[in-house]
């Protein structure tokens, strides 16, 4: 399916505190629209090209909401997931299945296959956040069939971040743990991968 060549970026705010900091990053290009979940509606899916959530979406509704969700797909859309998938939001999606009693070596960070998100991004960098590990995931979301992976999570490489072209069209990038870009500390890899998503999102990179 072609890539829609215009279209909003459609953020989805799903708590009541401020913004993440990546939606006031994408917010400074003209295109993007913070939407709160509870207002959210079939039309802003028809006006959208790039879509990213948060790892606080209220997945029961968007399950109602999947029929506009997967035409949003079917257009060529993007959609960055940041979090843990706990319902089959789109065909071919599997149920999150956490690290249980994870140790530091089952929270080490491979690079399995490059990405333009990550290029030139030491991964191993990630996996401490002030001295604490396993902020960036303790877990993976399933790679659907025909998914590549890009970054593994300790020693069997657990597909933690993969991306998946869907056959019927569009792509996803699912990220299983807390959301990039959203990560404090003073890793500058956080500041140089949130523009790098905003930009995949919006079929530019």
């Amino acid at each position: 399916m072609t890539e829609p060549t215009s279209g909003k970026l459609l953020l989805i705010h799903s708590h009541y505190g401020t913004p993440p900091g990546l939606f006031d990053l994408a917010m400074q290009r003209g295109d993007a629209i913070i939407v709160r979940e509870k207002d959210l509606t079939p039309e802003h899916f028809a006006q959208a090209k790039g879509l990213i959530t948060t790892s606080h979406i209220d997945q029961l509704n968007f399950l109602a909401l999947r029929p506009h969700l997967e035409a949003f797909l079917a257009r060529g859309g993007n959609w960055f997931f940041n979090g843990h998938i706990l319902r089959e939001l789109v065909g071919g999606l599997k149920i999150y299945q956490p690290i249980i009693k994870a140790k530091r070596a089952d929270l080490v960070l491979t690079r399995i296959n490059e990405h333009p998100i990550f290029e030139g991004v030491d991964q191993p960098s990630f996996e401490e956040n002030k001295g604490v590990a396993g902020f960036y995931g303790r877990g993976h979301n399933p790679l659907p069939e025909g998914g590549l992976v890009v970054n593994g999570i300790g020693p069997d490489n657990l597909p933690i971040d993969w991306e998946w072209s869907l056959p019927t069209g569009g792509r996803i990038f699912s990220h299983a743990g807390n959301d990039i870009g959203g990560m404090g500390g003073p890793n500058p890899n956080h500041a140089l991968v949130a523009p790098r998503i905003i930009a995949w999102t919006m079929g530019e990179l």
